[in-house]
């Protein structure tokens, strides 16, 4: 086996382990978020996350990432969007 084409592999599976890994450095807690933190969500921008903050403030902590439907402007594919993106 060609030296580049052992490389290739080790470098394909070292990315493939490491990326659950990044994944979960990269996930926003939607409970103590700030709305700038916020925005770093995919589809959610100043608007949307100074709404999450607000009905975060009024409503209290979310239990799970489907109670973000209950701000207005983020329905069941915003929220599937953001699933694997936030945390509690």
């Amino acid at each position: 086996m060609s030296r580049k084409l052992l490389a290739m592999i080790l470098t394909t599976a070292a990315l493939s382990l490491s990326a659950p890994l990044m994944a979960d450095e990269l996930a926003v807690n939607i409970n103590t978020a700030t709305a700038a933190e916020l925005t770093a969500l995919p589809g959610i921008g100043e608007k949307k996350a100074d709404a999450i903050v607000a009905d975060r403030e009024e409503n209290g902590a979310y239990e799970s990432a489907d109670d973000l439907s209950r701000v207005s402007g983020i329905g069941s594919a915003t929220v599937d969007q953001l699933r694997d993106g936030v945390e509690l």
